[in-house]
């Protein structure tokens, strides 16, 4: 059997509040949030559940969570409890993505092998290579993977974390970027263009850029 070496299963979920919250009393607002917050703080003792918040980067999301686990049923369970909170009769999910960490099929690929937390921004998006890619051979694949990677190279402050979702989701892949200045990221996407690799993306949107921070602060920005 290859050597894959797969990790835990990965579920990132974008939330939008609806406008009807913020109609709710002040009381009851923060009764909400706080309730929220606990269960967040709950579940995150046993699988932990990394917050950014989304306001002003997205239209159409204000927060996000990310979490790890070894089994899908985790995701099920916390999704569960977080339905069942006040705030949760108020959130609506435009976008959601289930994958797996594994070994990458590329030598000096992959990325980190986590999120690290240190980091201020966090960038995810899906994406999916077009079919004529897979028609090229394993070793052409390498050598277009290894400008790839040459490139990255010369942005060590953003980090890459890639994990799989063939047949999890409806994307192929879901990359995440790490850096404290958005800029630099933007100059590695120009540069990553410009790859022979590029031309077999196939999509690679929507993309998410958002801000590292703890559940209650991501809540209060919104309300």
């Amino acid at each position: 059997m290859p050597d894959i070496e797969y990790d835990n299963f990965v579920k990132i979920n974008l939330y939008k509040l609806s406008p009807g919250f913020r109609m709710l009393d002040a009381d009851e607002r923060e009764r909400g949030k706080r309730d929220f917050t606990a269960v967040i703080e709950e579940l995150s003792a046993e699988n932990e559940i990394l917050s950014y918040s989304t306001v002003g980067t997205r239209a159409d999301a204000d927060f996000m969570l990310v979490q790890n686990s070894p089994s899908i049923g985790t995701f099920h369970e916390v999704s569960k409890r977080l339905n069942g909170t006040l705030m949760g009769r108020y959130l609506e999910q435009p976008y959601s993505y289930l994958s797996i960490r594994r070994k990458s099929r590329y030598k000096h690929g992959g990325g980190a092998p986590e999120l690290k937390t240190e980091y201020k921004y966090l960038v995810i998006y899906p994406m999916t290579k077009t079919r004529p890619w897979y028609a090229q051979s394993m070793e052409d694949r390498q050598k277009m993977m290894n400008d790839h990677f040459r490139v990255g190279k010369k942005y060590p402050m953003v980090k890459i974390n890639t994990t799989y979702a063939f047949g999890l989701d409806d994307t192929e892949f879901v990359l995440g970027f790490e850096m404290d200045d958005p800029s630099d990221f933007v100059s590695l996407v120009m540069d990553l263009r410009e790859v022979p690799a590029a031309q077999y993306t196939a999509t690679e949107i929507p993309i998410f850029t958002s801000i590292r921070m703890p559940i209650a602060e991501a809540l209060d920005a919104m309300v």
